[in-house]
């Protein structure tokens, strides 16, 4: 089952895209739990309280705290990067904006079945591969680590360390043999460093801030490749 939210002031568009999500999923035989509110305060507060969300339909211009206030809150204060975020307006000129909050997408009023179905494809698939583990040996032990909570991978001589929110585990590997076995939102930045998109708080041209507060370098031979593939996330 997958936990949906709408979040939207107008009981009409929130209406609308319930019914679009129900026709999807009767159409593809999913499971999925609707859930709506109308202001952004609802929400935060249902999350802070609960946070059972793998995605949700988040309209930008919330009469209470916005949409852009609503999304700081779930990846800086609940430090949530796993909930899938597609912001949706009446107008289309938030991209600068909503960078640092990670959306997966962005639909503009008024919303079709097509696009509903398109951005339920792609989240479901996101959803699952974060559900996924990276598996390895270490010694005589093995290790499932969830995709999602990898923050990223550095190599040091023969060792790769995995880097996650509160600790680090090393282990015997290349990056070049690692990287094969990773879904396609990690991006290797450096001959040394692979790092999960989904835990960058901001780039440039030359580095990516990751959400542990590192600052990570992109070697000049993979800027071009790690700007294109910033631009066509998702």
């Amino acid at each position: 089952m997958y936990n949906i939210g709408i979040c939207d002031d107008g009981e009409f568009t929130c209406s609308e895209i319930e019914e679009m999500l129900l026709q999807y999923e009767k159409k593809h035989m999913v499971k999925l739990a609707v859930h709506i509110w109308n202001s952004g305060e609802q929400l935060c507060r249902y999350l802070k309280n609960s946070g059972g969300l793998d995605l949700i339909f988040l309209d930008i211009e919330l009469l209470d705290l916005d949409g852009i206030v609503v999304g700081r809150y779930i990846r800086e204060e609940l430090e949530n990067r796993d909930i899938q975020i597609v912001y949706i307006s009446c107008k289309g000129q938030y991209a600068q904006q909503l960078f640092k909050m990670q959306p997966m997408d962005f639909l503009v009023k008024p919303i079709l079945q097509k696009q509903i179905d398109e951005t339920m494809e792609l989240a479901i698939k996101i959803i699952d591969k974060n559900n996924m583990f990276f598996e390895f040996q270490k010694g005589g032990e093995y290790y499932k680590i969830p995709y999602g909570d990898i923050l990223y991978f550095y190599s040091t001589g023969r060792k790769i360390h995995i880097v996650l929110k509160n600790r680090e585990i090393e282990f015997y590997d290349k990056i070049d043999t690692i990287r094969g076995r990773l879904p396609e939102y990690f991006i290797l930045i450096h001959k040394s460093y692979i790092i999960n998109r989904n835990h960058v708080r901001k780039y440039t041209y030359e580095t990516a801030e990751m959400s542990n507060d590192k600052i990570l370098s992109i070697s000049k031979p993979n800027r071009k490749d790690v700007r294109e593939h910033i631009l066509n996330q998702g």
